[in-house]
C-alpha cells in the first residue's frame, strides 16, 4: 500500500521553521525508505518526473531567498530519497543495478542543476549557469553525455 502524498503545510512560508522543514523531509524519508522496493529502476519518464518536481523546488526556494546550493541540494536530495524507495537505487538509463547512496546523491544534485537551468534560469548563478553550459557542449550534439563505464 502506498501512503498518501504529505498534506501541504498550511502554515505561512515566512512562518515555517527551518527546522519543521527537515523535520518533513526526515518524516519523508523515513516513509519511503519504509516502502518496499520496486523491482523495475526509474524510467526515463518518471526520472523527468522527479527531476521537474525537484527543479520546481530549487526555483521556488530561490524566489524566497535561499542560496542556490541549499535549493538544489534539498531538490536532489529530493529526487535520491524517490529513487531509492521507490526504485531501490536503481535508475535504467544509468544501470539497472542500484546505485551507491554517493552516485544517487551526485547524479540527484546535478539533475536538479539541469532542471533549474530549463525551469528558472534567472534564479541561478552566473557561474553556475557557465560550467552548465560548457557541459552541455561536451556533451555533444545530442545534448546527452555518453553512459559511464559499467560498474564493477
Amino acid at each position: 500500500m502506498v501512503p498518501s502524498p504529505p498534506q501541504r503545510m498550511l502554515v505561512p512560508s515566512s512562518r515555517r521553521s527551518p527546522a519543521l522543514e527537515l523535520v518533513a523531509l526526515l518524516a519523508l524519508s523515513q516513509l519511503l525508505g519504509a516502502q518496499p522496493a520496486v523491482a523495475a529502476p526509474a524510467t526515463d519518464a518518471e526520472m523527468t518526473l522527479y527531476t521537474r518536481i525537484a527543479a520546481m523546488n530549487a526555483c521556488i526556494a530561490r524566489a524566497a531567498g535561499v542560496e542556490f546550493d541549499k535549493a538544489v541540494g534539498i531538490a536532489g536530495e529530493t529526487i535520491a530519497q524517490l529513487v531509492q524507495g521507490l526504485h531501490g537505487a536503481a535508475i535504467a538509463q544509468v544501470a539497472n543495478t542500484p546505485l551507491s547512496a554517493d552516485e544517487l546523491r551526485r547524479g540527484s544534485i546535478n539533475s536538479a542543476v539541469l532542471g533549474a537551468v530549463e525551469l528558472c534560469p534567472k534564479a541561478v548563478p552566473a557561474e553556475v549557469m557557465k560550467r552548465v553550459q560548457e557541459a552541455l557542449k561536451q556533451a555533444g550534439p545530442a545534448g546527452v553525455a555518453p553512459k559511464p563505464a559499467a560498474r564493477p
